[in-house]
Formats: C-alpha cells, structure tokens, sequence
C-alpha cells in the first residue's frame, strides 16, 4: 500500500473523510492524487490532513497558526544556527530538560533526524509542521544578508564585503566558468613554491590554468567554503567535504567539495558532477556490440550481484548510473546506497551514507531490504558486513549492482572471499565482474590515418591478420580538442563470465584441507580466458582498430595487463 493510501486510511478510521466523500473526490478527479482532490472538494481540512501524516510517521503535529506557539517560535530562533536551520528546514519549539524540540516539515527527512541532534550536540525531539508554514518562517527568521549575499559573502562568515572580496568572487567565478567551458572533471587549487595553482583535469589528464599569488589563497579557499554553507572557514588542520551548487552562464554547476591541510596551507579539490552523466546510456560506454548485449542482459536479471571494478577514476559510477538508466522504469524499484550520492536520478530512491553518525552501508541496506526493492546499487562494497548483506540479498531475489576496487575482473572474486564472504555464497551469488578503464578518445575533426611499422607491431604481439580491416589514426591537434589530439574518453572493458564451470572453479578457492585441489585467480584468469573473454588491453585494440584510440592509450591504461 501506497503512503497516500495509508494516510487516506488513518483519515477514515479518524472519522475525517467518509467512504461517499473518497468516491466523489475519485470520481470528481479521475487520475489525480487523492489527498489533493479530497482538499479541493472542500472533504478535508488542512489541519486534518497534517495530524493524519504526523499519526503516520509517529510524530506529534504543531499547529504554526496557533499564535501562542509561533511566538514561541520566533523569541528561540537563536537556539538554532541560521546554516543549519537553512540547510535543514527546520525551526526551534521548546527547550526541553534533556534537550530541545524541533519543527520538522518533511516527515521522510531521515538525513535531517540523523544530523540535526549531532549538529547541535543535544537531545532532540522531533515534532511535525505544515511543511509550506515551516518554509516560510525559516525564510523570515533565517535570512541572508541581501547586501552581502549579493557580493557573494555570507552574513554568518563575518565582516563586511569590500573591492577586495569582490574581486575574489570574480577570480572564482572565472575559473568556474573556464573549467565547465574546457569540460574539466575537476579544479584542484594547491599552494606550492611557485604560489596557489589552479589545475584543471581534463579527460583525465591535468592541465595548467593559472598560477595565483600566494596572496589570495586564504581569500579564495574562504570563499569557496562560503558557497558550500556548510563548511568552517576558520577550520584549517583538519579535512572538511562540502558541495556547492551554483548558476554558472545560465547553467545548473554541482560541485563536491574537499579541503586537506598540507605543509604550505590548505589545498582543495573540486569535482564537477555532469547532470548530463544522467542520459548516457549504454551505447554511449564504448562496448563492443556483443558485450552491449550481453551486459544489457544481465542486468535484466530478478537477481545474483553484478560487480564493475577498476581504479578511482575508471568511470565505475558511470556506468553504474548508465545501467540504472537502462532499467529504471514503473516495473521496478530501484534503491541507491552511495557515499556520497554523486547525481540525483528521478525514480529512484537515494540513501546517502554517513558514516560519522553511524548510517554506514551495512546500516543502510539494513533498513532497505525492508523496503522492498526490486533493484539494489551500492556504491562500493567495502568491507564484510557489506558484502554479507549484499550476498544475502542477491539469494533471496534482488539484483544488486557495485563496485569493487580491483585492477581485473577475476580479481574480484579474491578480494570478496579475502574479506571472509564464503566461496560457495560468491560462487552463488555473483553472475559477472565486469573491468573497465577510461582511456581518451581520438578527436574526429582532426585525427589522421596511420601507419605500424613492423617493429611496433612486434612490440605489440599483433598479428598482421588483425590489422587487415584495422583503420588506425594517430592525433593531430585542431581548435575543437585545444589542440591536444584528444576529445571526450571511452571505456575499455573485461567482462568476466560466472557460468557453471566457474562456480565449481570459485568453490575450490579459499583455505580448503586439500591445497593440492585449490583454485587460484590465475587458474581462473587463465579458463575464462580459454572461454573467450577479452583483456582489458585486448579490448582497447579493438577499440583502436576502429579508429577511436590508440596504441599509446590503451598501454598507458593496461600497464597490469601480461596477456
């Protein structure tokens, strides 16, 4: 049953709404929401409406018309720091003897509940608010200084804004605009010798941008933990993480934040999360046509684990998020467990983790098997009590998608059973490991043909058959690449296949009395090899010999790969 539907039941069994009044709102507002039409039929009070949600959700309603109790409100609103009531949405009641009460208007706010009382450092008791009155009131009780937001700086940071801050918003602002203009994945600004350099990582290369005096770099760090509005600009020894979400040339900019302390003063890397991640597909990956196909079927799968590993920055989250796209739809319900939650996907349940207030993996997949998804993606299975949790669910009906840190894909099935997951349960569980790389794409507008001379194909191990249909380009440089000879990237993959034979393999790994009878990754390496699988650095090849990458890629890529 539907939350709606519960919340409709509560306001029946309370007398509030009759069965004749729910069938007219039914009949009066075919397809709409039911709560809303019982409302604009006059059926049910607003008030009603919200102690049935506060029943629902085991909250107490407070009634913010009830003059009394806002003027309560207003005289304590110094209990809660402006950052948190703004971030939170949430208003002060009442203090308590062990604590205080709080203002809550979104009930399903579990991120709220967790972080709040740790926030404040006290008890805190939760109580229920029409959520459109609880806006409102942060709004007025909790503003921002219009004359310093307008410069950019933040009431709550201090002082007043000058030219000088001014000019800083500014250099911001530029180098913000230059990295989504150069299609950077991140801006890291470090203080060296030299000053506080900017560097942009560009298809996962770094490049230059400026080299800033030494001068500015407490201004600009202090302004980037501004527009976080979460993090301490007078706390520089330890790490912070925080996230900005800002407009640059008309354009949404979601950026995640992360401060460290070095020896010459703090350094901070800046990841642009692409909203545009979100529409690529699979084709969009780089698969051969038969991998597409065969990775497209798995997961359509009811169950078993599917694995993608690799390297920070292999593009694992990606292809994740491809695959959710692939098979999100009305059949299914798909819940996500990330650290942090990178990009927000309509139709799907997110859960962040947080580990400093305890809401781990292992925590959070908990409480989601009890809401019964269909489909379970976490972002990286890190230690056995996740990988227990994740087994389970795959045995008893869901497909669970994650990420392992790996350089191959047989790889993947030593590292779960190193973590103490037992053979038979990987064996059991696991339908495939899939290994990927990213390696930098060949600019179409100026890439040229070329040419192997017979020492290159030697050194390769290439087989003149293999280049009989081959196109190989070699990079140029033009205007469209900046001139580099490279646009965009695409994965390279191995695919391991987990079928009869390899479950019988997995289940002879591990500590077994007969060591003589013991399977190794090799010996797996080597059969799913045997079956056809190709290397990471064999796929790439293929990838070269269509004309999209070349040699010089893929080996920087596959330096592990002996194959």
């Amino acid at each position: 049953m539907h939350t709606e539907e519960q919340i409709l039941e509560i306001l029946l069994d309370q007398f509030r709404v009759t069965k004749d009044q729910v069938a007219a709102a039914r009949d009066n507002h075919p397809g709409a929401a039911i709560l809303a039409a019982l409302q604009e039929d006059g059926a049910v009070q607003s008030r009603d409406l919200h102690e049935a949600i506060a029943h629902f959700h085991s909250l107490s309603f407070c009634d913010l018309e009830d003059g009394e109790i806002l003027a309560r409100v207003r005289e304590l609103r110094g209990a809660i720091p402006g950052d948190v009531a703004r971030r939170h949405r949430i208003l002060p009641l009442r203090q308590t003897e062990h604590g205080i009460q709080v203002l809550i208007g979104d009930p399903m706010d579990f991120e709220t509940f967790d972080t709040v009382p740790v926030l404040l450092k006290t008890e805190v008791e939760f109580l229920y608010a029409d959520p459109e009155r609880v806006e409102e009131l942060v709004t007025e009780l909790y503003p921002r200084e219009e004359g310093l937001v307008a410069a950019g700086m933040d009431a709550e940071a201090g002082g007043v804004a000058t030219e000088d801050d001014a000019a800083v918003i500014k250099l911001v602002q530029d180098f913000l605009e230059k990295a989504q203009e150069m299609r950077a994945s991140d801006i890291h600004l470090e203080p060296v010798d030299e000053g506080f350099r900017v560097r942009f990582r560009i298809d996962g290369e770094l490049e230059q941008y400026k080299m800033l005096p030494q001068t500015l770099q407490s201004a600009v760090i202090s302004r980037l933990k501004i527009m976080t509005e979460t993090m301490s600009i007078d706390e520089k020894r330890v790490p912070q993480d925080g996230r900005i979400q800002c407009q640059v040339r008309g354009k949404d900019l979601d950026l995640r934040v992360s401060t460290i302390p070095t020896s010459q003063g703090e350094a901070i890397v800046m990841r642009l999360l692409d909203q545009s991640t979100l529409s690529i597909t699979l084709p969009d990956l780089g698969f051969m046509s038969e991998d597409q196909e065969y990775f497209r079927g798995l997961i359509k799968l009811a169950d078993g684990i599917i694995l993608v590993t690799g390297p920070t920055g292999s593009g694992k989250t990606t292809t994740l998020y491809a695959c959710l796209s692939e098979i999100n739809d009305e059949s299914r319900k798909i819940i996500t467990v990330e650290d942090p939650i990178e990009y927000v996907m309509p139709g799907v349940n997110q859960v962040h983790v947080k580990a400093d207030i305890g809401m781990t993996f292992a925590r959070a997949l908990r409480s989601i098997l009890r809401q019964a998804p269909n489909v379970i993606m976490i972002g990286e299975i890190r230690d056995i009590e996740t990988a227990g949790i994740a087994i389970n669910a795959s045995l008893t009906g869901h497909l669970v998608l994650s990420t392992l840190h790996t350089n191959d894909a047989p790889s993947a099935i030593a590292r779960l059973i190193d973590i103490g997951v037992k053979p038979f349960l990987v064996s059991s569980a696991v339908r495939a490991v899939m290994a990927q790389r990213l390696c930098r794409r060949l600019c179409a507008s100026c890439k040229q043909p070329a040419t192997l001379t017979e020492a290159e194909m030697i050194a390769l191990r290439l087989d003149p058959e293999q280049l009989a249909d081959a196109k190989i380009y070699q990079p140029k440089g033009c205007e469209r690449c900046r001139f580099t000879g490279y646009k965009g990237r695409l994965g390279i993959f191995e695919i391991f296949k987990v079928d009869d034979e390899m479950r019988q393999m997995i289940n002879r790994m591990g500590d077994g009395e007969d060591r003589s009878e013991q399977v190794s990754t090799v010996q797996l390496r080597k059969r799913a090899r045997e079956q056809g699988m190709r290397t990471l650095r064999e796929d790439g090849f293929q990838k070269v010999f269509a004309g999209l990458t070349t040699f010089d890629e893929v080996l920087a890529v596959t330096m592990g790969d002996n194959d």
